[in-house]
């Protein structure tokens, strides 16, 4: 049952507000064309319960290229 599933992913979240935006915000990013979204929310819990998916939030920013300039012949 899903109730046993957040129960589960409760234990790395504290706070069911912050649960329901990192789900649903997993939820877009993992699901796939032709599959219920109701399966991939599943997916989603299942994934919370094992890991701490706060910790999955890192975003490494790309190293910016200078800029090249053009000069004149």
């Amino acid at each position: 049952m899903r109730s046993d599933l957040v129960f589960g992913a409760l234990s790395h979240v504290t706070n069911r507000y912050q649960l329901c935006q990192l789900a649903s915000k997993a939820t877009r990013k993992l699901h796939k064309p032709n599959t219920r979204l109701q399966d991939t929310t599943n997916e989603v819990l299942v994934r919370f319960h094992s890991t701490n998916p706060g910790t999955l939030a890192q975003v490494y920013a790309p190293v910016p290229r200078p800029i090249e300039t053009r000069r004149a012949a």
